[in-house]
């Protein structure tokens, strides 16, 4: 008897602490996160949707920045999961390779900037407990972060080319 009554506190429990992290996210992640996007379209109503869209296309003509700064910028900004919203400003052909260089640059700039996405930030701690007991973890976070703007510069230009020549093949 003692090990139903055991079993049915843990399976209540589980669910409870379900409750309590979702009450944490409507507490904590929506009420930011909803404020965030509203002050960036604030911000983008004032300027004026035109101008935000001509200086978009003004730094995203050349690929280097469209998949190297433009993500930093977004990431470093924005965090996750906000950061994501920039690709509206950007060509339909260049969507799918900013999402991807944006989601790739995530991990490692929270090694330098962990506001950037603060979920992360455990994997960075455990990476970096090891690291930091033979050398510098700045000199790690550094070396991360300025591998992934290769990385993410590599990613765009990929996931772009395939989007272009999926969409070719498809209307063909």
């Amino acid at each position: 008897m003692n090990y139903l009554s055991s079993f049915a506190e843990h399976f209540t429990g589980l669910f409870q602490a379900a409750a309590d992290q979702f009450v944490s996210f409507i507490t904590g992640v929506i009420p930011l996160v909803a404020v965030m996007i509203l002050a960036v379209n604030a911000v983008i109503q004032f300027v004026g949707e035109q101008r935000v869209m001509n200086f978009m296309k003004k730094l995203t003509k050349f690929t280097i920045m469209r998949y190297t700064i433009l993500p930093f910028l977004a990431c470093f900004f924005f965090a996750n999961p906000m950061c994501y919203t920039v690709g509206k400003f950007l060509e339909e052909d260049y969507k799918p390779g900013f999402y991807d260089a944006t989601v790739s640059m995530l991990h490692p700039i929270t090694g330098l900037f962990p506001h950037a996405n603060s979920s992360e930030l455990f994997v960075w701690l455990g990476i970096s407990a090891g690291f930091g007991k033979v050398a510098n973890k700045s000199d790690l976070a550094v070396r991360y972060l300025l591998s992934a703007f290769v990385i993410i510069l590599v990613r765009g230009i990929v996931t772009e080319k395939l989007t272009i020549f999926l969409k070719h093949r498809q209307q063909a």
